[in-house]
């Protein structure tokens, strides 16, 4: 089976078109944006383990899954009073996008398979407002996230394109110059006089 990123479910919400660039294409462009989402995930991905409170953490771990062909890195998982969660550290503001919550119940599942613990929620934390976000692995997300992996195989198998569609996010994407999702509508009106 072929194994999918657990990162490529949160490029395939956001945009189908960006995960085939990215995991298709092997394109990647940097920004203002990613260069700073590095930089705090190479503080965040220091390897280690330790105690915050009264929960155990374990920094950088790989998570991996072979029933459903998952593997990637976790920023953070914790236990506390033998509850396991995965902790997914992002750069922007503290909002709920479904492609954030997609990834954390990834990651989720792949702890539940690799430690045989039920994992019922996950946290997203905002580097800008230093918050988390509870999100509960229901079996509604859990749906979601196994119904994109499937989309995410099937674009990594056959390869096909799909579409570029203009959003207004497209905008803070770092591969806005190669894509131009405007460039079609715009081409269509284009006459010559």
């Amino acid at each position: 089976m072929l194994e999918i990123p657990i990162a490529a479910l949160n490029h395939y919400a956001y945009c189908p078109h960006r995960c085939w660039r990215m995991f298709c294409a092997g394109e990647f462009v940097d920004n203002v944006y990613t260069v700073e989402g590095t930089t705090w995930h190479q503080r965040v991905h220091t390897v280690g383990e330790g105690f915050r409170e009264e929960a155990w953490q374990v920094r950088g771990i790989w998570l991996s899954s072979q029933r459903y062909g998952l593997v990637g890195k976790a920023d953070l998982v914790e236990s506390e009073k033998g509850e396991l969660y995965p902790v997914e550290y992002k750069r922007g503001k503290q909002n709920p996008w479904e492609n954030d919550d997609l990834q954390v119940c990834a990651q989720g599942l792949c702890l539940e398979e690799m430690t045989g613990t039920p994992v019922r929620k996950g946290y997203v934390y905002s580097l800008q407002s230093r918050r988390r976000r509870e999100v509960e692995l229901s079996p509604q997300l859990r749906e979601t996230a196994i119904a994109t992996l499937e989309a995410v195989r099937e674009l990594l198998t056959t390869g096909d394109c799909p579409p570029a569609v203009y959003e207004k996010r497209c905008r803070g994407c770092s591969l806005f110059d190669r894509c131009l999702p405007q460039a079609e509508t715009k081409m269509a009106r284009y006459r010559e006089v």
